[in-house]
Order: structure tokens, then C-alpha cells, then sequence
């Protein structure tokens, strides 16, 4: 780094501040041989970097049931998981931009016993909102609220290994685990895990939490509002926050371009042309670990048969899918869930390519020729879901395959039709480890093993890879197990899919999280506007 070069840091650093003005700032620039376009492009990006508490953020969600309710163990999509990592909800740990596991509501955490223990000391002073002031006691209730014997909450399949969780004092908590887990406090990112209040035994499901905003209306499947907790131990720079639920890709469009929200996700990629050209507008796109698939349910006919399931995947052109579907936003799967940006990401032989021959081969083994399956469909699972599934139905008919394509209605999608339908469409906006990744989507007994795929050795793998400290053979374990799941499983991981959404560029931020849509989940507390 030069002089000048380091010198242009320190004096960005100090627009950032409120240091240095404009004027300042531009004459030191140019002088050192910046253009005026160039410095003043870069004082607006430093000023923009000071976060400035105030105004009323306005988000456009593709999300959204009118069956939500603030109880973290129904919680399943994208307006959700906000709420219990950055809105009403505070978890243990949270995940930094990095992709590093962070203290959150714990002020540290540590491993013993060669991983097979986790001693979480907690922040003191932090409160709920109406007051209660948090304890050890409240994290241990909000673990066994997850893992009880009688609990359906998604999230117990990330804790299956805990064998116990005790307080040892007010502020210090003790998961004995049933074997050794290097990643464990990775599990406790998730967003069904914000601590809940936990009141003669009983968790408190009010949404009434130790997040930086207060829950101030509730319109399940229409919208939701907060304002900020002035009592919170880390404030969020809005005053207030309003999500709206709107599936319709067209229509959060048309409601960010007429101003009447400052952020959408989940852009019509179709028209996405107008966003670019819209003023005052900057395109959220960032390449992260959410993919687009089709999940099969393997003991329900004629899922239930290895070559129908292979069939299938080779009768798909991926790469158009990504051509037409995401316009480029993305890159074709090959049914491992884990990107490729991932630790122990394993790209499985032979690549799923288009080849309709081998499909017909297949099913002519399995005696299904002329198959003809339904395929449910919806927006509600992924932007252009519908059109998606459309062209599956032109690409297998050349395989002699007949794909009946169902457009389900976006309300109500993930409680009637994902995993309750045969073949279904869903996303999944990742997670931050592939041991996190592949139990909860593909671990025989997990909530959301959308295919019900029980395979033995896979099953087997995951426990002793979750155990194992030797890189190297952690390595070979995670790679048999995305084998396993390429050839066998019922998982068809289409594409993997760029977050892609529109902010107002009066809407300002840093480092953004890839890990999850939202910058993670943590743009409401985050972000700020300039």
C-alpha cells in the first residue's frame, strides 16, 4: 500500500465519522490524483458507511401464511426467520459476515471434554421486552421447548445431539452433548432459536423477546410492525420496521418502484431490467448457499423406485432452468445441497446433464415408461417457480415423461403442500455449515426431510462426521455423504440462485452476510439509512 493509498483510508475512515467534509475530503483526493468522479464516489460510499439511527424501513417480502404466529417452532420461511435472529428474537450466537460463528446474546462460549461439552456464559443486564431480565433459566427452557419429546419445531434436528442443557448459575449454561461437535454453536444460528422468556416452566410465544425491535401489530400473512426497543442491549438503527407480506413477484415490484417500500426480495428476475434503471435504486445481489429444488417424497409411488428418481434428473435441463428461470442469477445443481462455497462442498460424478436417452434407459428398467407425475408448483416456493416447472414439463417430454404441472395458491403453500404432495417445488436459503445443511433437510428423522429419505449409511456418516476433528477425514465423510445423495436421494437441487432483490439508495449498509437472504437475517438491526 502507498502512502497516499494509506492515507485515502484514513481520511475515508473519517468521512465514516463525521470527521471530515466533503470539501476536505475532495481536495485531499484529487490532489492525490483522483478524479473528482472517482473521489466523490467514494466520500458517498464512506458517508453511507455511518450508520445514522432514525426513519421508517419498509420491506416487500415474497413470504409470508396467514397461519404465522410467533411461536419459533412453526417458523419456516424468509418473513419468519427474522424474527428470531434480528427483529423480536436475540439467539446465543449469531453468524458475522465472514461466515464466523459470533457471541450474541452469550458473551462468550467455550468447548471441553474434546468438543463433547459447550459452557455459554450470558451478557448480563439484557431484558425482555416487558421488562423480565434474562437468565441461564431461559435459555435452558427455550432448548427443551425445541427438543421435548412431544416438539415438532423444525429446529430439533439441529440440536439431536444435546443429551443435556443446565444452568450453573444465573448467567452460565451447559450442553452436555451425546458426541463430540466442533460446529455445535453453529446449530444455535438458527433462526428458530431466539431465547424466549420463559415464565413457571413455560416459554412465552407472544413474540415478546430481547431483540433490538418490540412487536407493534400483527396481520398474519399481510403484515407485520415493530418499533424499536429502546431498552434493547443492541439497538437497531431503525425507529421503526414494517414487513409486507406480497407473494406476487409483480407486485413487489410495482410497490418498491411507486416508493411504497425501501427493500424487496426475491426481484422478478423477468423484469429485473426495470429495477436497474429505476433512480435512486441499488440491486441486492448477492451469490450465496440458497438453492432451488424438487424435492421427490421417496416412499410414495413412483418416487419410491431408484430408477424413476434417477429418470427424472436426467430428464431436467438445468442450465436452462438457469438461463430462463434466474437469467444468469445462478448455476445449475448436481443434488448436493452443500454450495460450492462451502467447506467440505464435494461436486458427485456423474454431473446431471440433459439426456433424455438415459432417462428413457432408466425407466424402461424400472418398467414406468410413459411416466406421468405431478409436479405442485407456486411462487410462494421460489420466483418463477411456476414458469420453472413449465419448462421441466417441455424438457422430460423428450425422456417420454409427462409432467402434469399443478399451480398451487401461494397462501397456505408450506403448511398444505411441501412435503405433503409426491414432488413438490421449495427453496432453501442455506446454512452455515454443511453438518447444519444436511441434517436438517436430510437426516432421517428430521422435520424437514422434505423427501423422507432414509438411507442407511448416510445416517451413519453424519453423527461420525459431526464428531470428527481430523479435517482430512471429515473431508472423505462429507464427500461419500453427497454422493450418497446425488445417486440415491430424492432431493433435485435444480439450481443454486443468487439472492436477488432492490434497495433504495437511501437505505445504507456494510459487509453483507451470504449465508441467508437479508444479509443473513440481520438487516433490520444492521442496516441504516444514509
Amino acid at each position: 500500500m502507498t502512502e497516499f493509498e494509506f492515507k485515502l483510508e484514513q481520511a475515508k475512515s473519517a468521512v465514516t465519522r463525521g470527521k471530515l467534509s466533503r470539501r476536505d475530503f475532495m481536495t485531499f483526493a484529487v490532489a492525490g490524483g483522483l478524479s473528482i468522479a472517482a473521489a466523490n464516489s467514494l466520500f458517498i460510499r464512506a458517508a453511507r458507511a455511518q450508520a445514522k439511527p432514525g426513519g421508517h424501513f419498509r420491506v416487500g417480502l415474497g413470504h409470508g401464511n396467514t397461519t404465522d404466529t410467533f411461536d419459533p417452532a412453526t417458523w419456516a420461511h424468509g418473513m419468519n426467520f427474522a424474527w428470531g435472529k434480528g427483529l423480536t428474537g436475540a439467539p446465543l450466537v449469531r453468524v458475522d459476515p465472514k461466515g464466523g460463528c459470533v457471541p450474541y446474546l452469550a458473551e462468550s462460549f467455550e468447548p471441553s471434554d474434546g468438543a463433547k461439552k459447550w459452557v455459554f456464559k450470558i451478557r448480563s443486564g439484557v431484558t425482555f421486552h416487558n421488562g423480565k431480565t434474562l437468565t441461564a433459566d431461559d435459555v435452558v427452557g427455550t432448548v427443551n421447548y425445541h427438543i421435548g419429546p412431544d416438539s415438532k419445531s423444525p429446529g430439533k434436528a439441529y440440536l439431536a445431539g444435546v443429551a443435556s442443557v443446565k444452568a450453573d448459575g444465573a448467567d452460565t449454561v451447559i450442553f452436555e452433548l451425546k458426541g463430540a461437535d466442533a460446529d455445535f454453536p453453529y446449530n444455535l444460528t438458527n433462526y428458530q432459536f431466539p431465547i424466549l422468556s420463559i415464565v413457571d416452566g413455560k416459554p412465552d410465544l407472544s413474540g415478546n423477546g430481547a431483540g433490538p425491535y418490540v412487536l407493534d401489530g400483527f396481520e398474519p400473512g399481510v403484515k407485520v410492525h415493530f418499533k424499536r426497543n429502546p431498552n434493547a442491549f443492541a439497538p437497531g438503527n431503525f425507529d421503526e420496521v414494517t414487513q409486507l407480506s406480497i407473494l406476487d413477484p409483480a407486485a413487489r415490484t410495482n410497490a418498491f418502484l411507486a416508493g411504497e417500500v425501501d427493500f424487496i426480495d426475491r426481484a422478478d428476475l423477468k423484469t429485473i431490467d426495470l429495477l436497474k434503471s429505476a433512480p435512486g435504486t441499488e440491486i441486492y445481489n448477492v451469490s450465496g448457499y440458497q438453492y432451488y429444488n424438487a424435492p421427490m417424497l421417496t416412499d410414495v409411488a413412483p418416487f419410491d423406485k431408484l430408477e424413476v428418481r434417477q429418470a427424472l434428473k436426467w430428464a431436467i435441463n438445468r442450465q436452462d432452468l438457469v438461463d430462463k428461470v434466474l437469467f444468469g442469477y445462478g448455476k445449475p445443481g448436481n443434488d448436493s445441497p452443500i454450495a460450492s462455497a462451502m467447506k467440505f462442498a464435494f461436486n458427485p460424478e456423474p454431473v446431471y446433464g440433459y439426456d433424455p436417452d438415459k432417462a428413457k434407459s432408466l425407466l424402461k428398467q424400472a418398467g414406468m415408461e410413459n411416466l406421468k407425475v405431478d409436479l405442485s408448483a407456486a411462487d410462494a416456493a421460489f420466483a418463477g417457480s411456476v414458469d420453472c416447472a413449465l419448462l421441466m414439463a417441455e424438457h422430460a417430454k423428450a425422456a417420454g415423461i409427462e409432467i402434469n404441472v399443478i399451480r398451487e395458491p401461494n397462501d397456505g403453500y408450506w403448511d398444505n403442500v411441501w412435503i405433503k404432495k409426491p414432488w413438490s417445488h421449495c427453496y432453501w436459503g442455506g446454512r452455515p455449515t454443511a453438518d447444519a445443511m444436511l441434517t436438517v433437510s436430510l437426516a432421517a428423522d428430521a422435520a424437514w426431510n422434505d423427501t423422507r429419505w432414509k438411507n442407511p449409511r448416510f445416517n451413519e456418516l453424519l453423527p461420525l462426521a459431526r464428531a470428527e476433528t481430523d479435517d482430512a477425514k471429515r473431508t472423505a465423510m462429507y464427500a461419500e455423504m453427497q454422493q450418497l445423495v446425488h445417486d440415491d436421494g430424492g432431493q433435485m437441487v435444480l439450481m443454486f440462485s443468487n439472492y436477488v432483490g432492490a434497495l433504495s439508495t437511501k437505505v445504507a449498509h456494510g459487509d453483507l452476510n451470504a449465508d441467508n437472504d437479508h444479509d443473513g437475517g440481520y438487516m433490520y438491526d444492521r442496516w441504516w439509512f444514509a
